[in-house]
């Protein structure tokens, strides 16, 4: 079904308006997987589990505090270093699963964080054969980047009509994803645009409706340089 996407939509490219600061104009995300780690272990009475429980929190209290916490989460990472970032927990004694979020703007990072995840369930499971422990990592998305720098035309007709507005464009790579990494790998280019958002995905976030209108006017101008610029192309 990705492989009809362009067909399907019917445009050269698009615009995903997902970014933050006035002048934004973004052409690179991270590569994305994700992890889910599953952990058995032996269940029993506590009355009655001298020498015979394999407590499956504890396991994965294990895993992840054996995890780069120092050098490779979000909270000490920033620019272009990649993370290895747990978001969920959930079971108990019994069984237990963690998921987590692997980001990276190479894919040779990427590729390094999963085999640092796996060795990591390894060798845990070493310490108690009795559990098991099984990881799964699946593909989420890919650095937009490895697609728009082969063409630049929606990256610099969106910088263009940002001059045209008196501001002055600024590519930064994303330290997340948008739709538009989808989009791109899928085969539509689709760089991203500021919309004024700030302290994202925090308690405090909010908004400046005269950035949001400032965006808007972007588009506008956008649409007639596309235009003007692609013939009976469409994007």
């Amino acid at each position: 079904m990705t492989e009809q996407l362009p067909k399907d939509l019917g445009a050269d490219f698009a615009y995903t308006l997902d970014g933050q600061d006035v002048g934004e104009i973004e052409y690179e995300s991270f590569s994305a997987d994700r992890a889910v780690i599953k952990i058995t272990g032996v269940s029993i009475h506590p009355g009655l589990a001298k020498d015979k429980m394999v407590n499956a929190a504890h396991l994965a209290a294990k895993i992840v505090q054996t995890l780069p916490q120092a050098t490779m989460t979000p909270e000490v990472t920033d620019g272009r270093e990649g993370f290895i970032h747990v978001t969920d927990m959930i079971g108990g004694s019994s069984e237990m699963e963690i998921k987590l979020i692997l980001r990276d703007f190479e894919m040779d990072g990427l590729e390094a964080q999963r085999d640092i995840v796996r060795q990591v369930c390894a060798a845990v499971q070493a310490t108690e054969p009795r559990a098991t422990i099984t990881c799964d990592i699946s593909h989420q998305y890919r650095n937009m980047r490895y697609w728009l720098e082969n063409d630049m035309t929606p990256v610099d007709l969106a910088r263009d009509a940002c001059r045209a507005q008196g501001v002055e464009p600024v590519s930064v790579p994303i330290r997340g994803g948008t739709d538009g990494s989808r989009l791109t790998e899928f085969g539509t280019p689709c760089p991203n645009i500021f919309t004024g958002m700030q302290c994202i995905h925090g308690p405090k976030e909010w908004i400046s409706v005269q950035d949001m209108a400032l965006a808007t006017e972007l588009c506008l101008t956008l649409i007639g340089k596309a235009a003007q610029g692609s013939g009976n192309s469409t994007g």
